[in-house]
């Protein structure tokens, strides 16, 4: 397998959680255009379900041998990545519909966003933020992680083969700027809570962690970590971001899928590890 031929993904089961948010629907319908049949997984089934007929028709749309091939052989499964049992029979469930495992991507997170705030203002500041949703965002963000890595990842180690991709984030890496999601006037009515720096961090530990412990068992373990995505934030917001970064804008949300396909494919193959920063540059500074 030589030149571009290592990116694909034919003949591959990909299971990616979280794949009704704005990213996981873009990582489910790049990798089926790469030939994986996709396993689509998120907390409502009829989220999933949406996903799924996302991909066969962007497959039907997109034409080309394994774009056209892709069609048919998405599924959405619904599972609460915190529950063990739910993650043990969603493996059991992928393994009925597929026959086997090749790639996860684990892509669920909370995450308090600029754009739809549930609670701002003081409530979002580090002294006051609740405990409650602190304790669900790690839940989610490094629970939901360790245990598909556990039940997923312990299913691609039993069979010596398979590629993790762990979604984190810039956050993980730097601390929020919370200059930016100040207003025009000065006034500050959200605050990036600890909760979602603090989460990716813990991913990014676990992915090498991870790298060490299943490298001679055949599974490579990276890390994604994205930067800001535009997606309706305030328009003050926006223009700080771009301006913060040397790329001059914020991510559109298929900016991720070339990284993506790289690390669950064997285009990747001595990469394990890794933490892959796609962020317009916004570390480098």
């Amino acid at each position: 397998m030589t030149g571009l031929s290592r990116f694909s993904l034919a003949g591959r089961v990909a299971v990616v959680t979280g794949a009704a948010g704005l990213l996981g629907r873009r990582h489910c319908r790049a990798l089926a255009a790469a030939g994986a049949r996709v396993a689509a997984v998120d907390l409502s089934a009829g989220d999933a379900e949406a996903v799924v007929r996302e991909v066969e028709e962007a497959s039907r749309v997109g034409g080309g041998e394994e774009a056209a091939g892709a069609g048919g052989r998405a599924a959405g499964f619904a599972a609460d990545v915190t529950r063990p049992e739910a993650v043990r029979e969603l493996l059991a469930a992928v393994l009925a519909r597929f026959g086997g495992v090749d790639v996860l991507v684990n892509n669920a997170a909370l995450n308090d966003k600029v754009e739809v705030p549930r609670d701002p203002g003081d409530v979002l500041r580090f002294e006051n933020y609740p405990l409650d949703r602190w304790e669900a965002e790690m839940r989610v963000n490094v629970t939901g992680t360790f245990l598909c890595c556990q039940v997923v990842g312990g299913e691609m180690a039993r069979r010596g083969r398979g590629s993790i991709v762990n979604i984190a984030s810039t956050y993980g890496v730097v601390a929020p700027d919370q200059s930016l999601y100040a207003r025009a006037d000065g006034t500050q009515t959200f605050f990036k809570s600890a909760a979602y720096p603090a989460s990716k961090g813990a991913v990014l530990a676990l992915t090498r962690y991870l790298a060490a412990y299943w490298g001679r068992a055949g599974v490579r373990v990276n890390a994604l970590s994205p930067g800001g995505v535009e997606n309706g934030q305030p328009a003050e917001f926006v223009a700080r971001y771009a301006e913060r970064t040397p790329l001059g804008r914020m991510a559109a949300a298929d900016d991720y899928e070339g990284a993506l396909l790289f690390l669950a494919s064997d285009a990747s193959a001595y990469m394990t590890g890794a933490n892959l920063l796609v962020d317009g540059g916004w570390t480098a500074w």
